[in-house]
């Protein structure tokens, strides 16, 4: 099935489901006429998510800086020399009032953060860690991690912890990884993911706009989480914030209307995905945001920060999804992780 041919009015929901993209088939959309490919997205968003509603997100950085990896466009790294100070992992008395807090004002699903290269199974953090989530998944809300690498032991312990979700994003193009990281590869992000997808938590996988990348490197990375099986759960679209004192620190930014492009591309590609609206939202009007939220985001990063970076003040964010006629959607910690599809290999492979 695909959704390059016409799309007509008389088009059913049925029409719209998950569909394996692969690049030709995903430049063809990037290539039309910007307001074709909304009211396309717009289609398969509707058929996929009938609902009127937004997915509050609350990112908590657990442990903050001193990451021995290289990642040119992070404060977090040891490497580089930003306003940004190595600190400890926080104490999970503070961990459950910030996560209570987040509960409190709405959020669905609470992600945590540490600045690590990954974790490793018997070690003090990671029992901590542990500790941790089991704590917050007590109260209610989807609980999502972003801890780095991780082997299989270690993905099946934070699944067993209370983990839903864990986040590790891809960034952008195989071919243009190399650029922006040495300290690890693009195979290694990939090898997280398998073992997260083998432990049964969703994958929430996505990229940035505004590494210095060429828009067939956007693509193809859209074309490599559409080619996981099963898809990601969840694909934050992030622009780049550039950093002082990191390697990207005069990056100069990305096009407003390229951003709604990938968004829309993102839901046709991935339409069962939560596409999420993530780093660089400050920086956009609302009027921005809602066309972002027509081509296809339905989940945002609720709250006044994210791990590093400055974020629309809660009630900002409120206000507007009231003005669209929006709703926050409610947390769903007994929905199961995306399946995978049995006619073909698993992915992402194992190197």
């Amino acid at each position: 099935m695909s959704l390059i041919g016409d799309l007509t009015d008389n088009s059913k929901p049925t029409d719209y489901g998950p569909d394996i993209m692969q690049f030709d088939e995903l430049k063809q959309l990037y290539d039309l006429p910007f307001f074709d490919l909304i009211q396309r997205s717009r289609k398969v968003h509707e058929a996929n998510w009938p609902e009127n509603e937004v997915q509050l997100c609350t990112l908590l950085s657990i442990k903050t800086g001193g990451c021995s990896e290289d990642c040119s466009y992070c404060a977090q790294s040891a490497r580089y020399t930003t306003t940004v100070d190595a600190g400890r992992l926080m104490e999970k008395d503070e961990v459950m009032e910030r996560a209570q807090h987040a509960l409190d004002n709405g959020s669905t699903r609470f992600c945590m953060g540490a600045a690590w290269k990954g974790v490793r199974d018997g070690t003090k953090r990671f029992d901590q860690v542990l500790d941790i989530v089991e704590s917050v998944s007590e109260l209610g809300m989807e609980v999502c991690t972003t801890l780095g690498e991780l082997g299989e032991i270690e993905a099946q312990k934070l699944k067993e912890a209370g983990v839903t979700a864990y986040n590790h994003n891809i960034d952008t193009s195989p071919e243009y990884y190399k650029n922006i990281v040495s300290t690890h590869t693009f195979q290694d992000r990939l090898n997280t993911l398998r073992h997260v997808q083998d432990a049964g938590m969703a994958v929430c996988s996505g990229g940035i706009l505004g590494l210095g990348e060429t828009t067939d490197d956007r693509i193809k990375m859209l074309e490599i989480l559409s080619n996981f099986n099963p898809q990601p759960e969840s694909v934050p679209i992030n622009s780049l914030v550039p950093i002082p004192g990191t390697p990207l620190a005069e990056s100069q930014g990305v096009d407003s209307f390229e951003v709604v492009r990938m968004i829309a591309i993102a839901r046709i590609a991935i339409p069962n995905a939560k596409v999420r609206l993530s780093a660089g939202r400050k920086q956009m009007s609302e009027e921005l945001q809602t066309l972002c939220f027509f081509a296809g985001a339905n989940s945002i990063f609720y709250g006044d920060k994210l791990l590093t970076t400055g974020n629309p003040q809660s009630q900002a964010d409120l206000n507007l999804l009231q003005k669209l006629g929006l709703e926050p959607q409610k947390p769903n910690r007994g929905k199961d992780s995306p399946e995978a599809e049995d006619t073909r290999p698993r992915e992402p492979a194992l190197a």
